[in-house]
């Protein structure tokens, strides 16, 4: 069992997808006649997420004798039949069904149905229409007429456009070779076709069309709580589950590298904001063109750009259809994405230089980038997940900690010398003297109107002339001071921030001495970037 399907090698077609279930309600698929363990009570169960039937497991090995497979997910390649550029119907019988019959607009049977042994519904998996299980609503020419995939048809990968690549490709190659060639271009495009495709068990081949929105979902189940395992089987059950990855058992690279030639492509990022830069990095790295924009399904404890691009502070259980109507519909805009360059600082004498750091984890930010307080209390939460996930599992239990950890470092007042080791030059201007006059204990580098968890440092300037309101798209970045008051606060007091804006064409720069508990030394340069993004508007 696992949690999503794969893209391998081992892929195999109409595979179901099991999970353990406890639901006692839903009868074994098989019915009472075939079922191998009908009187036991307490049998394992199974269910599949992509087409939601229910199995005892000693079942699986009967159900697959009958050959009831889940719905196709891909083609085999190799075939000499003509191409099949449309989607049949994945029939299930069902016991238990919600919504009106296709065929005669009548409800389905739901009294005493919790344990109904009466099969009264037939629906598809794919386009989820049902029909009456009778002669006079399902017909026979149901059976093999085309699916139209439904109501998110525009944002679902078709099977006939994902193709297993056939192992022995010998006499395949041998056949290209004779083919004649027209063109030189024509010739390179082919060579690096093959390229590409060399060593892959898949390729994509979509079929263009201006009302298609392809949409890949990257589902990060350590994110926040225990949702993100939820999200990722309903997005099975409403989409191809080719298209839906789990981002715990492999990274966003491979799919995003599969689906890169596909037109319209849309992400979907299901996780914490940090899940969300994970993914802007790969694309960065593939320099896809054009760069597909990226919603976002907030998981995770903050969630600030989630906020900021109006998806909210977190998920709390729409249902999966509505966010992909959002996902289908949203506006796409500009977001403002900053680069950090690391120098070593000149000023610095030779021993201290020789512990500074010359390289970041990270080298680029899209929320805001922070010295001080905040960030060292970030920094223990983030080593204290890694160490022990099973501990982080709800985005109230995250909170906790964060105040905890936060409660903590204020006691201990380890950012009160920050003023006296950090120097900043912003557009020219020196902002130490006011840096060090206010004792600011954490210094921010703000891109988006949203921090820790949806405060608004910023604000709205109102009568303040001197400031603007801030965005994400502005080519801006707004540098922010806080002293220990106005973070435990979480409010904005004009009179003890220096706060200043950088534009993109200038530097920011920050000098950084040899500070406790710390062995940093650096310059900061700050050019701008930006990535298209979804915003729920």
């Amino acid at each position: 069992m696992g949690s999503a399907v794969g893209l391998d090698e081992n892929a195999v077609n109409g595979e179901h997808l099991w999970l353990e279930t406890n639901v006692s309600g839903d009868l074994c698929y098989l019915g009472e006649e075939s079922c191998q363990v009908r009187f036991a009570k307490s049998a394992l169960r199974r269910k599949c997420a992509v087409c939601k039937i229910v199995v005892h497991t000693a079942c699986i090995e009967q159900l697959e004798k009958i050959n009831f497979r889940c719905k196709p997910t891909f083609r085999e390649g190799g075939s000499r039949s003509p191409r099949e550029n449309f989607v049949r119907h994945h029939w299930v019988h069902r016991r238990r069904q919600e919504g009106k019959c296709k065929q005669c607009g009548k409800g389905f049977q739901q009294k005493f149905s919790f344990h109904s042994k009466e099969i009264v519904a037939i629906s598809c998996s794919w386009c989820k229409q049902a029909f009456h299980n009778k002669v006079t609503c399902f017909m026979l020419h149901h059976i093999e007429e085309p699916c139209s995939l439904g109501a998110h048809a525009a944002v679902i990968v078709p099977p006939t456009w994902i193709i297993k690549v056939k192992k022995p490709q010998n006499s395949l190659k041998a056949s290209n070779r004779k083919k004649k060639r027209t063109s030189f271009k024509r010739k390179a495009s082919k060579r690096g076709t093959e390229q590409e495709n060399k060593g892959r068990p898949f390729v994509i081949k979509p079929i263009s069309s201006p009302l298609m929105k392809p949409l890949l979902v990257f589902v990060n189940p350590k994110s926040g709580g225990n949702q993100g395992t939820k999200v990722l089987q309903m997005f099975m059950w409403y989409l191809n589950p080719r298209q839906v990855f789990d981002l715990s058992q492999e990274g966003p690279k491979d799919a995003l590298e599969l689906y890169r030639k596909v037109p319209n492509l849309r992400i979907l990022a299901c996780g914490g904001d940090g899940t969300v830069g994970w993914i802007l990095s790969i694309l960065d790295e593939l320099q896809l063109s054009p760069q597909p924009p990226v919603g976002v399904l907030p998981l995770g404890t903050g969630n600030d750009l989630a906020r900021t691009l109006n998806w909210g502070g977190g998920y709390t259980d729409e249902p999966v259809s509505k966010i992909l109507c959002q996902v289908e519909d949203g506006t796409i805009v500009q977001l403002d994405r900053w680069n950090l360059h690391v120098e070593r600082n000149p000023d610095l004498p030779p021993e201290e230089l020789e512990d500074g750091v010359c390289k970041l984890p990270l080298n680029v930010f899209n929320n805001y980038f922070s010295l001080g307080f905040d960030a060292h209390v970030t920094l223990e939460f983030h080593e204290s997940r890694e160490a022990n996930p099973e501990k982080f599992n709800s985005r109230f239990r995250n909170k906790m900690f964060y105040a905890g950890a936060a409660f903590s470092d204020f006691l201990q007042r380890s950012s009160r010398d920050l003023s006296k080791h950090v120097k900043v030059v912003c557009d020219g201007t020196d902002l130490t003297p006011k840096i060090q006059e206010l004792k600011f204990q954490c210094i921010v580098f703000l891109n988006i109107p949203r921090y820790c968890a949806g405060t608004m440092p910023w604000g709205n300037p109102g009568d303040h002339h001197d400031f603007e309101p801030q965005r994400h798209d502005d080519g801006y970045i707004e540098v922010i001071g806080f002293t220990m008051a106005s973070l435990v606060t979480s409010t904005r007091v004009w009179l003890i921030l220096a706060v200043v804006r950088c534009t993109s064409r200038r530097e920011a720069c920050i000098s950084c001495t040899k500070q406790p508990r710390t062995t940093l030394s650096l310059i900061l340069w700050i050019p701008s970037d930006f990535s298209t993004i979804t915003s729920n508007e």
